[in-house]
């Protein structure tokens, strides 16, 4: 009997303390400082890679979902299949097409060895 009353006492204290709201927790954005991070690294590196995208003659972007931080790169031969993170977003006020201004960029090789050798590049949208 005693231990019924002991459980419900518990029951109903920790229900008092949820329906309070004394205790909320605030954890914070865990991905500030990533974000911080990622900006400044952003600042200083272009976007594209050295390789045009050969359907337009240009660096292309492949837009990804806000969420999407790491991107895969793959290479024939010898594995050197890498994960890197990915830096650069563009604003709502970016202009279309989403593709780099024209330069001096190396065409696809014959034999391409490197998916960054195909001209598009990962570029997350906007939050």
């Amino acid at each position: 009997m005693i231990r019924q009353l002991l459980i419900t006492a518990g029951c109903l204290a920790t229900l008092a303390g949820f329906f309070s709201g004394e205790n909320e927790a605030d954890a914070g954005d865990p991905y500030a400082m990533t974000q911080v991070w990622a900006h400044n690294y952003a600042m200083d590196r272009p976007w594209h890679g050295g390789y045009y995208y050969q359907n337009s003659g240009v660096p292309q972007a492949l837009i990804v979902p806000p969420t999407a931080h790491m991107r895969q790169t793959l290479s024939w031969g010898v594995s050197q299949n890498q994960m890197y993170p990915i830096y650069h977003q563009y604003g709502r006020s970016a202009g279309a097409p989403a593709s780099g201004a024209q330069g001096r960029f190396r065409a696809t090789p014959q034999w391409p060895s490197h998916t960054d050798q195909f001209g598009v590049n990962y570029v997350r949208g906007p939050w």
